[in-house]
């Protein structure tokens, strides 16, 4: 089981829309959490961003029993204390993950908002950040969800699907070999 949970205040259609899709590329049941409250402490002041690793330590505390992997989305910009920003960060392996909306914003980059350039990019970074969770690392393929993205150009320029050979890894770590 897939769960999503908004972290502090994030559209509801957007997190409806990512549900859905997320269920259907993935071939796997997902269900949305209720809302949590972003984290005391995770606001770097000095940055004027919040630091998900922080978010990802507390979004742990509180997991499903049945929870296969557990999606956050924030609509604040995030960081880690070795780079200047990140779109989102996940646990290699792992069960959590996160993604922000702030700079997927086309009025983060100084444009009129466009609700659809938003939610290619946000369903764009919820596939890479999972694909983390499920074992996947960064893809040389630039079409690939997987590949790393250091600009929103990157991510405008990668596909919202798995390349051949990510797909085929993910696949094995959702779907395990039966002996």
């Amino acid at each position: 089981m897939l769960y999503i949970r908004p972290v502090g205040s994030v559209d509801e259609t957007l997190v409806s829309e990512v549900r859905e899709d997320l269920g259907v590329s993935l071939r796997v049941s997902v269900k949305v959490l209720p809302p949590m409250p972003i984290p005391e402490g995770s606001y770097e002041g000095n940055r004027n961003q919040y630091n998900s690793t922080k978010i990802l330590r507390e979004m742990v505390r509180d997991i499903p029993a049945d929870a296969g992997k557990l999606l956050g989305l924030i609509d604040k910009d995030l960081c880690i204390p070795i780079l200047t920003f990140v779109f989102g960060e996940a646990q290699l392996g792992g069960t959590a993950s996160i993604v922000s909306l702030a700079r997927l914003r086309q009025e983060f980059h100084g444009l009129a908002p466009d609700r659809g350039i938003l939610y290619e990019r946000l369903y764009k970074e919820c596939l890479h950040e999972l694909g983390h969770n499920f074992g996947l690392v960064h893809c040389s393929d630039r079409n690939c969800a997987m590949y790393l993205s250091n600009t929103v150009v990157d991510v405008d320029r990668k596909k919202a699907a798995y390349c051949r050979s990510c797909g085929v890894t993910l696949r094995g770590a959702i779907e395990p070999r039966k002996e």
